[in-house]
């Protein structure tokens, strides 16, 4: 059984409204829908997203990436379609983590990314 993604669509752009046309026909997906200004970090946190899909160009970033540090497990889809482009952020906290351990991971993020 496949759990249920909790997707933040954040803005209020064509693509957005598009991308959430076609995830809510999707019922493993829970989408929801925010606008500018994001809201505080405690209830944002309170949605326990998933992922969290913005436009570059027509959405502020800032708070947007402070979540990274925040919620470790959450991946970040800027959306760029003036450029054709989707650009993704993870953010995987690790500790205590060897320079060996590091390369290992640098080496197998560099093998799974595709470079168009």
């Amino acid at each position: 059984m496949e759990l249920d993604r909790r997707i933040i669509l954040y803005g209020n752009s064509l693509i957005l409204g598009t991308l959430a046309t076609s995830l809510r026909r999707n019922p493993q997906f829970e989408v929801t829908v925010l606008s500018p200004p994001l809201p505080k970090t405690p209830e944002l946190e309170s949605l326990k997203p998933d992922v969290v899909l913005f436009d570059t160009a027509s959405t502020p970033t800032e708070p947007v990436f402070s979540l990274l540090e925040r919620c470790p497990r959450l991946l970040l889809v800027g959306i760029s379609p003036d450029k054709n482009e989707v650009q993704m952020w993870a953010g995987l906290q690790l500790k205590e983590l060897s320079t060996q351990g590091l390369l290992k991971i640098i080496d197998q993020q560099l093998k799974d990314s595709i470079v168009t």
